[in-house]
């Protein structure tokens, strides 16, 4: 049995392996970063055929961020994101079933979120061109959901269908405003200089919940909703001209 003695100094070890060059660093490296990227936000859920998501129903989003680099493979990351999210069956020919379901819906998001990105070159301290990166973190959404069923018709499924009840269900039950996310992706960035940086951004975030569209019931409960994103964005490189790292034994 493990106990928590035997763990707490291998978790402590850890830590300081990971931010031990954060705190014996260089004069003149860059420490802290600052930026934006934008681009297009993609829901995944009950509403779209596609396992991968409603590319049909794209919307935009922009957000902004800090980085503290930690050393030369970790950056630690504080996000916030400002999107839109849509799904709409009426986009889809086949099944034929959707455009008669016709459900749909509209939902603004507010994105909180704090990564850990990993540096897989191992270069946050060296001037390379191009670095690609991993990141994993947590965060919440507050979202404003609108579901819309008024072009749904009922007249197609038949009387005898369980669908206007479950359907029934789902409209009254509330949807959720603020909701835990856990987003991983990867990126690469391209350094135009010793300060400045691009990068190319995919994220996937997992969510704890099926009314991400406003319905569960009336569709696929069996399944969580999802959103993802592919952005382009910008990086500013600022600070970092201590004078000082450890002190040193005589």
């Amino acid at each position: 049995m493990v106990t928590v003695k035997s763990t707490c100094p291998v978790f402590f070890s850890i830590l300081f392996l990971i931010s031990h060059d954060g705190f014996t660093q260089k004069p003149g490296l860059r420490k802290w970063e600052a930026g934006l990227h934008a681009g297009a936000y993609v829901y995944q859920g009950d509403l779209t055929p596609n396992r991968y998501g409603s590319f049909e129903t794209l919307r935009p989003g922009i957000g902004f961020f800090g980085t503290r680099i930690m050393n030369p493979v970790f950056s630690v990351r504080l996000l916030f994101n400002l999107a839109a999210l849509a799904g709409n069956e009426s986009v889809y020919k086949y099944p034929e079933w959707r455009q008669q379901r016709n459900f749909a819906f509209t939902a603004s998001v507010k994105e909180l979120t704090l990564l850990l990105h990993y540096n897989i070159r191992g270069s946050n301290y060296i001037e390379r061109k191009y670095e690609p990166y991993v990141f994993a973190g947590g965060g919440v959404s507050a979202v404003n959901i609108t579901r819309d069923y008024s072009r749904y018709n009922a007249s197609y499924f038949g009387e005898q269908s369980d669908l206007h009840g479950r359907l029934a269900a789902d409209a009254v039950t509330p949807t959720p405003k603020i909701v835990p996310i856990v987003p991983v992706g990867a990126g690469i960035r391209y350094n135009l200089s010793e300060k400045i940086a691009i990068n190319l951004e995919g994220s996937y975030r997992f969510m704890h919940t099926d009314y991400l569209d406003g319905f569960s019931i009336a569709a696929n409960p069996g399944f969580k909703d999802h959103y993802s994103s592919l952005t382009i964005g910008a990086a500013y490189k600022f600070g970092g001209k201590e004078k000082y790292g450890c002190p040193s034994v005589n």
